[in-house]
């Protein structure tokens, strides 16, 4: 069968939560899925009630085996593009129809590059210290300025240690954020970095162009985040000045029939919150497919 109800774009935790509650109301649901979510570098995932310390391939795992007991298509691959309609053009060349889209692709981590940073990516390099934080508490922390809001960053991880370094590297600090810092007790090390020195498989410090190593533990790096819209672009929905796509708080954006959730619409969304956010689009998808059967139903009768 190419002919669906609901085609999601993206199987993480918002698509697989929003598959599985259109298929228990009964509708036919294809979710597309290249099999590389942002959080597979992680070993465990936090902050989910029932869930934690899970390891995030598990999670998708269980997800996938749970929406395919109730009836759904699970296909290896990407969509490419939408048509108005809504057809879907697969990665393979395959095309599938549905009445209703949703894109919950994600977004990608832009984040500097030092030496290092992407190869420890998710283990000793960290970006969310409510996800990590934690684990480091009380270690020797390091914060890699280069992108937004890494100040910021370095004052937020202060709670969970005494000893926390930022490292500017390319940035200009104003003195205001000196001011925030020294008053948090959060020391500044000017210089740009060269690399993070890794041995033996674990991270030990954050080297500076001069050749000073400040040994360091953990990592945490701010990324500039970038959403993964290119399918919401292309279906012409509307933008805000941040440059996301605007939606309702149930998923719902511009373009009728089309709707978003997770990471794709919320760069602060973690896996719990994207779930969340599944759950409520597929509701909204639902009660809008039900509403345009009333008024198919009604039409039908009146001709009669």
């Amino acid at each position: 069968m190419n002919n669906y109800d609901v085609i999601i774009a993206g199987g993480g935790a918002a698509g697989l939560t929003a598959a599985l509650v259109l298929l228990r109301a009964r509708r036919s649901v294809a979710v597309v899925d290249s099999g590389a979510p942002r959080n597979a570098p992680a070993a465990h995932m936090h902050g989910y009630l029932s869930r934690e310390g899970m390891a995030p391939s598990a999670l998708l795992s269980r997800g996938r085996a749970e929406i395919t007991d109730y009836g759904a298509t699970l296909v290896d691959g990407e969509v490419v593009d939408i048509a108005p309609g809504f057809t879907a053009r697969l990665s393979d060349g395959t095309a599938l129809t549905a009445r209703s889209i949703l894109i919950s692709t994600g977004l990608s981590d832009d984040v500097p590059h030092v030496p290092g940073v992407s190869e420890r990516w998710g283990r000793d390099v960290l970006h969310c210290p409510y996800c990590h934080g934690y684990e480091v508490q009380d270690e020797p922390i390091g914060v890699l300025g280069g992108t937004p809001d890494a100040v910021a960053h370095a004052l937020l991880l202060r709670q969970w240690s005494d000893d926390v370094v930022h490292f500017p590297h390319t940035d200009t600090l104003t003195v205001e954020q000196e001011e925030a810092l020294a008053a948090r007790g959060v020391a500044t090390i000017p210089g740009t970095v060269a690399r993070l020195v890794v041995e033996a498989d674990r991270l030990r410090g954050v080297e500076l162009v001069n050749g000073t190593v400040v040994p360091r533990s953990a990592v945490f790096v701010r990324p500039r985040l970038i959403p993964n819209d290119g399918l919401l672009i292309s279906l012409g929905c509307e933008m805000d000045e941040r440059g996301w796509v605007r939606h309702d708080p149930a998923g719902r954006t511009s373009r009728p029939g089309v709707y978003v959730a997770g990471n794709a619409a919320d760069p602060r969304a973690q896996v719990i919150t994207a779930a969340g956010q599944g759950s409520a689009a597929a509701i909204a998808i639902n009660t809008a497919l039900v509403d345009a059967e009333i008024a198919h139903a009604l039409a039908t009768s009146r001709v009669r």
